[in-house]
């Protein structure tokens, strides 16, 4: 598989209203990939960072109080002209709620618990998909 390119690192949103969760994710992320990593903790936060950040990729927990993942993208997605790749982080994954997400147009599904060895890899592999 190739890498993804080397120089600036690549500019991740991660949106999950678990401390514990971000913080695994960032140090897997950026321990193991050529990203930095941005940490917000509910959809309205991200919302508003999206407005003065660019990034290469929104990953977006499903399941948050207030505004749900699903629900972010959608505001997100009213809100911008275009967004990066989007990614769901979730433990719900059955065959119906993949479809629903796959709907919204997202990049990828991750289940939760997610190894953090291989995160990178599965947003590697989004980012180097052809547009």
């Amino acid at each position: 598989m190739k890498k993804v390119p080397k120089g600036k690192p690549t500019t991740i949103l991660y949106v999950d209203d678990e401390p514990d969760i971000q913080a695994i994710a960032k140090l897997a992320l950026e321990s193991l990939g050529p990203f930095t990593v941005t940490l917000c903790s509910s959809g309205k936060e991200a919302i508003e960072m999206l407005k003065s950040h660019e990034y290469d990729c929104i990953m977006l927990d499903v399941m948050m109080p207030s505004m749900t993942g699903p629900e972010t993208l959608l505001a997100m997605r009213a809100g911008c002209n275009e967004l990066p790749p989007v990614i769901f982080i979730t433990a719900k994954i059955q065959k119906e709620e993949r479809k629903y997400y796959e709907s919204l147009g997202c990049a990828e599904i991750i289940g939760k618990p997610f190894d953090p060895l291989l995160l990178h890899k599965s947003v590697e592999r989004v980012l180097l998909r052809p547009k």
